[in-house]
């Protein structure tokens, strides 16, 4: 066959493919829901074979206050288990009533983080549960693919009445990439609104995991950041 011949072959069979491809149907809405929910699934179970360092710090006014470490892994239960890291050599020890305020302080501060790391988990990671249910009740869209490739998937009502979960997933690899929340903090009668957003890695065997998260309550002026690192496998 002549060059000319092989070149001309190529380039058919090269159209013919891109043909098909550009034919190929964009998967459903129905499809990007369930891969998500198993991506968030097999990402869930890969992670109670790791353990990792959670970094997480309190700032207040824009003033960091206190920030404290916990080496988390999965129990033989099934709940996560959070040890303290050694404590700072620089904490202040001082004793008298100016170290009873310190210690004051440093409970108030450490109440206020576990409270709003708690409402943190609840979102983060995202349970399938609660996506299939907010989808039955016909709360769940999906976006078509941006300019960057990325698919939207806005969830009202996840956990609370009036509260949205905004997930962005890469739309060819079905990566999760980031979430954004828009909830609100009960306190007597007030809700206060409650900004929050997670961005997610993968290690090395592709296994998705919340690498920074963050949480912000305006009306305290609260906000607690959270980082996930130093991820190795867990010898029980």
């Amino acid at each position: 066959m002549s060059f000319r011949k092989s070149l001309i072959v190529a380039m058919s069979l090269g159209l013919s493919a891109a043909v098909a491809h550009a034919q190929e149907p964009a998967p459903s809405n129905e499809a990007r829901i369930e891969s998500m929910k198993q991506s968030l699934v097999a990402s869930k179970a890969a992670l109670k074979h790791y353990e990792w360092i959670e970094t997480t710090a309190l700032s207040i006014g824009g003033e960091e206050k206190v920030k404290q470490q916990n080496t988390c892994y999965y129990g033989a239960d099934g709940a996560l288990q959070k040890v303290p890291v050694a404590a700072d050599a620089k904490e202040d020890k001082k004793r008298g009533l100016r170290g009873k305020v310190v210690e004051s302080k440093k409970e108030e501060f450490a109440a206020a983080i576990k409270s709003a790391t708690a409402l943190m988990h609840q979102y983060a990671p995202l349970d399938p549960a609660k996506i299939q249910a907010a989808k039955a009740a016909g709360n769940v869209s999906v976006s078509v693919p941006g300019a960057d490739g990325m698919v939207r998937v806005t969830i009202k009502d996840y956990l609370k009445p009036g509260d949205q979960v905004t997930v962005v997933v890469h739309g060819a690899k079905n990566a999760l990439q980031s979430v954004a929340i828009q909830s609100f903090a009960e306190n007597g009668k007030d809700k206060n609104p409650v900004a929050g957003s997670v961005s997610y890695a993968a290690l090395a065997d592709g296994t998705a995991y919340p690498a920074k998260q963050s949480l912000e309550i305006s009306a305290q002026k609260l906000k607690v950041d959270i980082q996930n690192s130093g991820y190795r496998k867990h010898t029980s």
